[in-house]
């Protein structure tokens, strides 16, 4: 990575390149992905082609194939994947992995000999309310009977997520509880109000980004609105394991996000959007792209870039199996055809994004609400919640609970009215010794300690993180130790690699959590590096993660809290 001359604008070798070949990037993914389906061979073999094929040179198509794990993974005829994420963890203990594969004859990452079956293991697939989980090429399954499904001794099943507001107003289940159509939203927004006025329903609204960072919505809508050539991302590729809330909304309500989607660039005078799939959710994207065309039918979405004027033109992009791309720097470069890597910032991405245009990015579900924000008044939003985290959040309860699914809530609920009014405790009347909130990288309380407001800033107070606000629960079943080494088998699976600090702090973690001993002398000071130094969130939230579980677990971890 290097900088031009011009202050705050960023230059990279991709950009260079593909400007050189006529901008084949923007279309390397699709490429990829179609040789990718049509070869059972190592990339190698079919990723150069597939670049030449789009006019860039060979090299160019070898990075992002041998990144994203759906792309570098083996491939048979028939292809599973299982999810190996938290909640389907605590659903067995693990033991599901080891199960599927003496089913299916196969070892996690290979293809059998005769190259019928391989298998992949994932992190997420959305289903933590009824784990363990995996898909059959797109065909989910999931109950702890999985490998008996994929087998096909038991029927398969794959239930729908179950969901309940308790607000009595909902604003992101309103179409999915409350049936209201949010395209009605949209007209009357067209047709009434002004670009400005959208932005400052939603500034009154105090909204934030409900992907984890937690940044003012209508401030990074402001950065780029009225800038030629913005566009507007929606991040669907939720990685938090544990949450399932924007599986539930792109699959149930598409047409409440692309709503979302179309006021959000409607406000910052953008032509166009994009949503990003992640490649875990089949369901969502084949769902998100019916709504598309119907409402490009409707002429509520532009039929291409040259008619979008007011009326955004909007594409659906495919993930490929990444956590880190999750975040906004390293999503826009998958949408460019690199590797899915974070990238330094400033500039930031709504000086600099897309192919160097404005960009902003919001996560799918903070997007959802502004419907409601627009119909009903920024006003009345910020009277929900508490005063600096107004709103309501989906909570999403993990398969260890009694009564498990996505609810709406309002910020501020504590946590252990969540847990045991909603979620009616661990079922079977089991003890709850700890609980993870926002995924890995959360962090975790212990299970006499929940007495804490759903909000960011109380969950960091006591070394823990909102996120997505994916809950999983764990009882007595559950070794520490276990639980410890698989945070940090996923933190070292998971990194993009782009910087020292946490390519290699994850890897050395994962080596002293292998023992059962405690983490040695020199583990303060590799968690103080990762925390300082590593480049995105991802790194600097790894021993944060790793010091609250110490925290839950007590002597059990002793000497992980530092």
């Amino acid at each position: 990575m290097r900088t031009s001359g011009e202050p705050g604008r960023r230059s990279d070798a991709l950009r260079e390149l593909t400007a050189r070949h006529g901008g084949g990037g923007g279309l390397l993914p699709a490429a990829l992905e179609r040789a990718r389906s049509g070869s059972a061979e190592a990339p190698s073999a079919w990723a150069p082609r597939a670049a030449e094929a789009v006019g860039l040179p060979a090299a160019a198509g070898l990075g992002p194939a041998t990144f994203f794990a759906d792309l570098a993974a083996p491939r048979g005829e028939r292809h599973v994947r299982v999810c190996t994420a938290t909640a389907c963890f605590a659903a067995r203990g693990g033991r599901h992995l080891a199960e599927v594969e003496r089913a299916l004859g196969v070892t996690a990452g290979t293809v059998d000999e005769a190259g019928a079956t391989s298998l992949q293991t994932v992190h997420c697939l959305g289903y933590c309310y009824a784990g363990p989980a995996a898909l059959d090429g797109t065909r989910p399954r999931a109950g702890p009977d999985l490998a008996d499904q994929l087998r096909g001794r038991t029927q398969p099943r794959a239930p729908g997520i179950p969901a309940a507001d308790t607000t009595g107003v909902p604003v992101l289940l309103a179409g999915i509880v409350g049936g209201q159509d949010a395209w009605d939203v949209w007209r009357r927004a067209v047709a009434g109000l002004r670009p400005d006025d959208v932005q400052q329903e939603t500034a009154a609204a105090g909204l934030r980004g409900r992907g984890g960072a937690g940044f003012p919505v209508a401030d990074k809508w402001a950065a780029a609105a009225g800038r030629p050539g913005a566009v507007v991302v929606a991040n669907g590729d939720e990685g938090d394991p544990g949450s399932y809330a924007d599986r539930l909304l792109m699959e149930e309500d598409p047409e409440r996000v692309l709503t979302g989607l179309a006021l959000a660039c409607y406000a910052c005078g953008a032509r166009r959007g994009i949503v990003l799939v992640r490649s875990e959710y089949p369901k969502a994207m084949a769902r998100l792209r019916r709504a598309v065309e119907r409402a490009t039918e409707a002429g509520d979405l532009a039929t291409s870039i040259e008619a979008a004027g007011p009326r955004p033109f909007v594409e659906i992009v495919e993930g490929a199996g990444s956590y880190v791309a999750g975040e906004e720097t390293a999503l826009i470069a998958r949408l460019e055809g690199a590797r899915g890597c974070a990238r330094p910032r400033p500039p930031y991405p709504t000086d600099h994004g897309l192919w160097d245009r404005p960009t902003v990015v919001n996560n799918v579900e903070t997007l959802a609400a502004v419907p409601w924000i627009v119909a009903h008044g920024g006003a009345s939003y910020a009277r929900r919640g508490v005063p600096d985290e107004t709103g309501t959040k989906l909570v999403c309860l993990s398969e260890r609970f009694a009564r498990p699914g996505a609810y709406e809530v309002e910020l501020g609920a504590p946590v252990s009215e969540i847990v045991t009014r909603f979620g009616g405790g661990l079922k079977d009347g089991r003890e709850l010794v700890a609980l993870q909130i926002g995924g890995p990288l959360g962090g975790f309380l212990a299970g006499t300690a929940l007495d804490v407001p759903l909000t960011t800033a109380a969950l960091t107070d006591q070394g823990a993180a909102l996120g997505h606000a994916g809950i999983v629960g764990f009882d007595a079943s559950t070794d520490p130790y276990a639980l410890l080494r698989h945070v940090w088998e996923f933190a070292a699976d998971e990194s993009c690699g782009a910087c020292a600090p946490c390519r290699i702090g994850t890897r050395r973690g994962l080596e002293r959590a292998q023992g059962r001993g405690g983490p040695g002398e020199s583990y303060e000071q590799l968690a103080r590096l990762m925390d300082e130094a590593s480049l995105c969130a991802f790194g600097r939230r790894v021993p944060a993660a790793v010091r609250s579980l110490a925290r839950a677990y007590g002597p059990a971890l002793e000497g992980w809290d530092r």
